[in-house]
């Protein structure tokens, strides 16, 4: 909890994090009706509270500028796949979620909405492939990619663990679960869960209905159980005919069931709504920047195709632009690479399973949203995106490098063909077009606390991002869990010293660090005390 403060020049700013949502979106509230200084309102927040004036102006006269103030983050677990893909499908998402391609998923519970002998029989099978497959598939790994001269044993091992992973990841069935954050203003949250509480997956509905229901009750004067309407300043009550279309465009639109037109990368550019220095700038743009987004007007692409619903995840979470999402089904097939990455004592095996999985999922007694569930991430979906040139040219360069999932790098490398034949003048593109999709890299995309050995990864057992559990550590002096890599749950032991169960103490907080800067100037200037600039050590994952 920080409030810091710099004056100069006759600018005064501050920082303050140290405020609940609702009293944070209320001082800000106070700039538009006063000029006085947000200090003055301090005093005013801590007496009173900011429950009347967020019931009276965002509950009651439906001002949702101000519950874009107040922020909150959920922590979700325990839901399937499919769930966490409909709370991430948001423009303005921003949260993480447990990556299949790092983690092995084979103890995650599995949701499984029939509840039948046959349902369970088939969420089981496709678990029983992943787990008995793996040993067999990381030394066919190993064949197909042998360790090279000055790469790490480190790095090597976790290439080959995350190709196994990015294999059989195309054999988890959706029903598994996962878990997620979501960090959101009051605002988004109550407008998204406006949808997802009338979702036709039962599951997701519910995750909606309760989302909502915590919400409320942390946050009770913001309106978030009154199902206000998305335009702001329109009369907040309930309105028969504003909830019936909700409840139609919910149920015509949440998922893209087949393509509308011939598959294929649409470009639809004109270039000549840029002034000469503007067109320069897309001739001559470095690795590494973004186009500016007044260049949105230059015009867009639509894609029409088709992907693996395991790779479609990793494209759906870039929020600038339309990434629709699809009912996953077996119409679309399964993808070939999965089966081709196989070695070739499991092809008869994978063929039967496939087939007889098939079968089975046909017969299941549920309609195509349920049946969803019991779906391999393999199964080929219907694509149906568009980005503006910016948020194009930013998709090409991040999803053609070699640490991306192949069958989704294959894809974007397609689009990048098509998007350089369409141009009629130079545009930069900063894009991996080797054929070789193998990289060491990929072992070393962990994350790593520094000072820490190694990086934090599951504990035996756990399936989660990291087996560290907060409740069960000490905190230190402002209340935050001091927490040790690999600390099992539950361990009781102090994480300042060594035991069997525990790893040397990594104290995640800063300060902690014995490197802090004395005054506020010296972070604003840039540097540290000693006159050294901060910087990354590296690239994040």
């Amino acid at each position: 909890m920080t409030r810091l403060k710099h004056e100069g020049a006759g600018r005064k700013l501050m920082l303050v994090d140290d405020l609940p949502p609702e009293d944070l979106a209320m001082l800000q509230g106070l700039y538009s009706r006063s000029a006085e200084s947000v200090e003055t309102h301090f005093d005013r927040v801590a007496k009173g509270g900011s429950s009347r004036f967020m019931e009276n102006y965002v509950a009651g006269y439906n001002h949702k500028s101000i519950a874009d103030c107040g922020t909150t983050t959920l922590f979700i677990e325990g839901v399937s796949l499919l769930a966490a893909k409909a709370i991430q499908d948001w423009p303005l998402y921003s949260g993480q979620e447990t990556s299949t391609r790092y983690i092995d998923m084979a103890k995650q519970p599995m949701i499984d909405p029939v509840d039948s002998p046959e349902s369970l029989t088939i969420q089981r099978r496709w678990l029983q492939f992943y787990t008995e497959s793996r040993a067999e598939v990381e030394r066919h790994v190993q064949a197909q990619h042998p360790q090279r001269e000055g790469e790490s044993d480190k790095a090597y091992a976790g290439a080959v663990k995350a190709r196994t992973f990015d294999i059989l990841r195309g054999f988890l069935p959706a029903g598994i679960t996962t878990q997620l954050s979501w960090h959101t203003n009051l605002r988004q949250a109550g407008d998204h869960l406006n949808g997802l509480c009338r979702h036709p997956s039962a599951e997701i509905q519910a995750i909606g209905l309760e989302l909502r229901a915590l919400l409320t009750h942390a946050y009770p004067d913001s309106g978030l159980a009154k199902n206000l309407p998305s335009v702001s300043g329109v009369k907040a009550d309930r309105d028969a005919e504003r909830d019936a279309w909700d409840a139609r465009v919910t149920a015509e639109t949440t998922y893209v069931t087949a393509l509308p037109g011939p598959s294929g990368t649409f470009f639809d550019f004109n270039f000549l709504r840029l002034s000469r220095s503007e067109r320069a700038l897309l001739a001559d743009r470095p690795r590494g920047c973004v186009l500016p987004h007044f260049m949105t007007m230059v015009g867009a692409a639509r894609i029409l195709s088709f992907l693996d619903f395991g790779s479609f995840r990793d494209l759906q979470r870039h929020r600038n632009g339309v990434c629709q999402m699809p009912l996953l089904t077996m119409a679309h097939g399964f993808e070939s690479w999965y089966l081709e990455q196989l070695p070739l004592g499991l092809h008869p095996r994978v063929h039967g399973l496939l087939e007889n999985q098939a079968r089975m999922i046909a017969a299941l007694p549920c309609d195509e949203v349920a049946r969803q569930y019991y779906m391999p991430l393999g199964q080929r979906v219907a694509v149906d995106a568009y980005y503006a040139l910016p948020a194009l040219v930013y998709i090409l360069e991040m999803r053609s490098a070699k640490t991306v999932h192949p069958t989704l790098r294959k894809l974007i490398l397609s689009i990048a063909d098509a998007f350089r034949a369409e141009l009629d003048r130079p545009v930069a593109l900063h894009i991996d077009t080797d054929v070789d999709d193998w990289t060491v890299r990929r072992g070393l995309q962990t994350i790593e606390v520094r000072g820490a050995q190694g990086p934090i990864s599951p504990c035996a057992g756990q399936a989660g991002p990291t087996g560290l559990d907060p409740d069960a550590a000490p905190v230190n002096a402002r209340g935050r869990a001091i927490l040790s890599k690999d600390m099992p749950v539950g361990c009781t032991h102090n994480p300042n010293e060594r035991c069997e169960a525990c790893t040397e103490a990594v104290r995640v907080d800063q300060d902690d660090t014995g490197q802090k800067p004395s005054t506020l100037s010296s972070l604003i200037s840039g540097g540290r005390d000693d006159g050294q600039r901060n910087h990354d050590d590296g690239d994040a994952p």
